[in-house]
């Protein structure tokens, strides 16, 4: 007998053992496979290994069915798996779920049908006899749809009692998810025109002549039936009764879901000396080393010289992936490789449909069309098969690191160890790179290149610390603004150039507070204010969605008093509207961007100078490329740099820099206005000064004395509950077991800046693993703790989070 491990896509850290049946004795490691899990319940799985060894603790159902007939996932592929299921403590089910497209994913689907036994409708009760009313109506019923026919969503009451007197019963259906796209087509049938048929039917000889001069247009003898409805303004009854008559005939054809970019004449250019020797350090470096890091300065033209190296890696007929923190990212640079490359480049992210992330997945993995993948954190998992480089941009972003759910990878340092894997080298660039890899390529584990001008020699930004601390005493801050940014505001937009300002908080306002008694709206399942978005009208959480009515009365005093405080970019941009009220000003964050073409939108029209002023959190910080943007204003720098973390001052420097790096790009020098009540801090004058390496030689000193990353390994342990004082007791034991273990190395536990999340409190503790002590082993000693503590009857529901290297 043959057996297969599977894995199943749940969080279970174990594979499952499967009977291999007779009919699919051809089965290989890496294809899809439906299994029954559970009493019910069937899953797609993947093959794990195939033996012949059968379970010794249960007996091995049968594998129900083979989805494919060669493999999805590489052997490469499941070895980075095992090393990320190892080192982020995770199991082979959560990396399942991330990896594959939902669409290549079938799970069954419950659905109620009536059963055959006699019942009186008159025992019903009213919920139970729409359920049954609806049964005999269509038959069966998901129960997404019952719960649309009782119109709650609490319906397992209902459906438990129907079951319990047997007027039910539930089917598992598996469903397809993934369909081909088709498109209709209409084609001539072979004996020609019948000219005869189409006497006195002028509409349908209208489209036969279209038909024929479109097909001579096109070059094909098909032609999509849209196309020649609408080219000759004719209905489908018209073209039917051309295929009645046999001188058509219509089909369809599979056809694909992604773009196509297509180009008579594709751009070539030549590198400055500068970049050309940057280009010749890294290929250099990649002589003996897997990794370098390119610490080139904003506007330096560092994507020219990714250009050239993919140029180099796909006429080998390799393949790049080119990895970005952020889908906003995406918009400008897939532009600017197509303009290079044409449609060799495919793009990979979270906004693409389960559809197009699975048809990209199908021409990955067997080399077609994409040579180039542009994508986010995802596409890591894509199938490679022969790639020869992997540029992560922007290498210092968290946004690199998945924070929920499991696997809580963080990308960069995936692909490096993908890159070992695979054989292929890694470019890590930034301009603001993190610590840790600044200190890495400065012992020799990276190669380092530096671009320390800008392209064209244009200068670095002028920036301005205006100290808001004096300003503000003297009353003169109008709103969120100082008179120098204002005025700065001015000088552009009469020069005709574009303005951005940076608030790192969306919304309107992040605090209602009643001026009378201090209480401030917050949510009900988490420990946080409730924003306010004007727009919308609604106070909001940023943590778990809940949302209500703004609140006019104080709810425990009854004032009427309740104030807004605080700035968020919705704010901003109603303030700054009359002071400029000829300016055209739109946002950029999370909440104007929510559908699936909206970055494309707002960053096309501020490229082509249809936007004045852009207002934007993060999302303006990385890596966007404009030409006439001529200031940069950051309107609150202290919200940064305050912000309890060891990595604070890092992320101020790179956010702050960052951004100032949009100003003056192209052609003169820029200018930044940062407001901070903190002029005199180390962090602001390295901003002024874009003094990269006097923060990172402060950070590196300080980090060493505390023993922070790099120089020591860091584990997260969340500890959660929906109640209080367990929160509390399992934190203590575990914090008392880890302290037997490894001493002053455990800090906390602790409550978060959030101490409670969608009703469930939170503890942190933090472990420090230093070089002196084995991390595998570390991480080996932990899980047990937290298994033999989740085993005692106390501890069974609770949480335990364990995330490494935390972001």
């Amino acid at each position: 007998m043959i057996f297969a491990d599977v894995i199943l896509p749940l969080p279970l850290k174990n594979v499952f053992t499967y009977e291999v049946p007779e009919d699919f004795q051809d089965i290989e490691v890496g294809m899809r496979v439906i299994v029954q899990f559970g009493a019910k319940k069937f899953y797609t799985a993947l093959v794990y290994s195939i033996h012949d060894k059968a379970p010794s603790n249960y007996i091995a159902k049968q594998i129900q069915d083979v989805l494919d007939s060669q493999a999805i996932v590489s052997e490469t592929q499941f070895e980075l798996w095992n090393w990320m299921a190892s080192y982020y403590c995770c199991g082979l089910g959560d990396i399942m779920n991330s990896a594959l497209p939902s669409a290549l994913k079938l799970t069954s689907e419950t659905k109620l049908i009536l059963e055959s036994v006699q019942f009186l409708k008159s025992d019903l009760t009213d919920q139970e006899f729409l359920v049954v009313e609806a049964l005999e109506q269509r038959g069966e019923l998901t129960l997404k749809e019952v719960s649309a026919v009782l119109n709650k969503k609490t319906i397992f009451p209902t459906i438990n009692t129907l079951l319990k007197r047997k007027v039910i019963s539930l089917l598992e259906e598996i469903n397809e998810k993934y369909r081909a796209k088709t498109i209709r087509k209409v084609k001539m049938v072979d004996e020609g025109i019948n000219e005869l048929a189409l006497k006195n039917a002028k509409k349908q000889k209208l489209i036969v002549d279209h038909f024929i001069k479109l097909g001579e247009e096109l070059g094909t003898d098909a032609v999509a039936v849209s196309h020649i409805l609408k080219s000759a303004s004719a209905t489908h009854q018209s073209l039917n009764a051309l295929v009645e008559k046999g001188i058509f005939e219509i089909f369809e054809e599979e056809t694909s879901r992604l773009e196509h970019f297509s180009s008579d004449e594709l751009i070539s250019f030549d590198l400055s000396p500068v970049q050309e020797h940057a280009l010749t350090q890294i290929k250099a470096d990649f002589e003996d080393k897997d990794v370098s890091l390119l610490h080139g300065v904003t506007s330096s033209g560092k994507t020219e010289v990714y250009i050239k190296l993919i140029r180099e890696v796909i006429e080998k007929g390799q393949q790049v992936l080119y990895l970005l923190p952020e889908i906003a990212l995406t918009t400008q640079i897939i532009n600017r490789l197509r303009k290079h490359f044409g449609d060799l480049v495919g793009v990979y992210h979270s906004k693409f449909n389960n559809n197009e992330r699975a048809e990209i997945w199908n021409e990955v993995q067997h080399g077609r069309r994409f040579p180039i993948v542009l994508g986010t954190r995802s596409s890591i998992f894509l199938p490679f098969n022969n790639l020869g480089l992997i540029i992560v941009d922007e290498e210092h972003e968290n946004t690199f690191k998945q924070q929920q759910p499991s696997p809580r990878y963080n990308a960069r340092d995936t692909v490096i160890k993908y890159g070992q894997l695979l054989n292929a080298k890694v470019l890590l660039a930034s301009a603001t790179p993190s610590i840790e890899s600044y200190y890495n390529a400065l012992l020799g584990k990276y190669g380092l290149v530096e671009l320390n001008e800008r392209y064209g020699g244009v200068k670095m930004p002028e920036i301005e610390i205006e100290d808001i601390k004096y300003v503000t005493h003297r009353k003169q801050m109008k709103g969120a603004f100082s008179p120098k940014l204002l005025q700065s505001i001015e000088v552009a937009l009469s020069k005709n150039e574009q303005v951005i300002l940076f608030q790192n908080r969306r919304g309107f306002a992040p605090v209602s507070e009643c001026k009378s008694c201090g209480w401030t709206a917050k949510c009900v399942s988490c420990d946080v204010s409730l924003t306010y978005h004007k727009h919308q009208e609604v106070l909001k959480c940023h943590y778990c969605g809940y949302s209500e009515q703004p609140v006019k009365k104080c709810k425990p005093c009854g004032s009427l008093e309740v104030m807004i405080k605080g700035y968020g970019t919705e704010k901003i941009e109603e303030e700054l509207q009359p002071f400029f009220p000829d300016a055209i000003i739109k946002r950029l964050d999370l909440d104007t961007t929510r559908k699936k073409h909206a970055y494309d939108g707002i960053i096309h029209d501020f490229e082509n100078s249809n936007i004045d002023i852009l207002i934007g959190t993060q999302m303006i910080t990385k890596g966007l490329d404009f030409n006439n943007v001529s200031l940069v204003g950051i309107v609150n720098a202290d919200s940064l740099l305050n912000y309890p973390d060891f990595r604070s001052h890092e992320r101020s420097y790179q956010l702050m820099a960052q951004v100032s790096g949009r100003s003056g790009r192209k052609s003169k020098q820029g200018k930044v206005v940062v407001q901070t009540y903190s002029a005199e801090h180390e962090i602001i004058k390295s901003v002024k000064n874009n003094d990269y390496k006097s923060m990172y030689e402060a950070e590196i000193a300080e980090r060493e004395v505390f023993n922070y990353p790099p120089f020591c390994k860091l584990i997260s342990i969340t500890i959660s509950h929906k109640d209080y004082q367990l929160t509390n007791k399992a934190a203590r034991e575990l914090a008392i077991h880890l302290r037997e273990a490894f001493g002053n190395s455990v800090l906390g536990p602790e409550y978060p800046v959030v101490s409670r999340v969608k009703n469930r409190y939170l503890k942190n503790i933090v472990l420090k693993i230093g070089k002196n002590l084995s991390l595998n082993k570390s991480k080996k000693h932990l899980l047990d703790l937290v298994e033999s503590l989740n085993k005692l009857p106390d501890y069974t529901s609770v949480r335990f989070t364990i995330d490494v290297d935390p972001s």
